[in-house]
């Protein structure tokens, strides 16, 4: 089969598609990571926590800013790469099941829907400052937290590509 149509049916653009999907899993007592950034450069410390994450079940579900949700959060400049880029490199990822866009400044709204077994973050937030963890808490899930890897952000490779 096509490497590309693959990664590119990783993207999911259909929530009822997806969630259609989340049952099956379910019913396959698989468990369903979720975790949620920008990516907007793509970096080891991205690659080093999304295996991390993945590691904690079946099933890794990216929850990827669209581009307008990224300038409101990161300013006018970002996103670097647009939305369809990020997507595609992330579902690029092995590891990753699905990656899906939301709009919002937060995923509240789409761990509500999804209702993970488990949503991670980065350690740099406490879990009662975690988006959706009260969900996540309230359905018998987990939340997890992941230490980055010193050095490597994407607005550290931005000021230094500046330089």
């Amino acid at each position: 089969m096509d490497k590309l149509i693959n990664v590119k049916n990783k993207i999911e653009t259909d929530k009822a598609e997806l969630l259609r999907k989340l049952n099956i899993y379910r019913f396959q007592d698989k468990k369903i990571v979720f975790t949620n950034g920008c990516f907007d450069i793509l970096h080891r410390g991205h690659v080093e926590y999304l295996a991390q994450a993945a590691n904690l079940g079946n099933v890794l579900i990216i929850g990827l800013n669209s581009d307008n949700s990224v300038k409101r959060l990161k300013g006018e400049n970002r996103p670097v790469q647009d939305e369809e880029g990020r997507a595609v490199v992330l579902a690029s990822l092995a590891f990753v099941t699905h990656v899906v866009l939301f709009d919002e400044d937060t995923p509240y709204e789409l761990i509500n829907e999804i209702k993970p077994d488990i949503l991670v973050k980065g350690s740099d937030y406490k879990e009662d400052e975690i988006v959706g963890a009260d969900i996540v808490k309230a359905a018998g899930g987990k939340v997890v937290t992941i230490d980055f890897i010193e050095g490597y952000s994407t607005s550290k490779i931005l000021e230094k590509a500046c330089e």
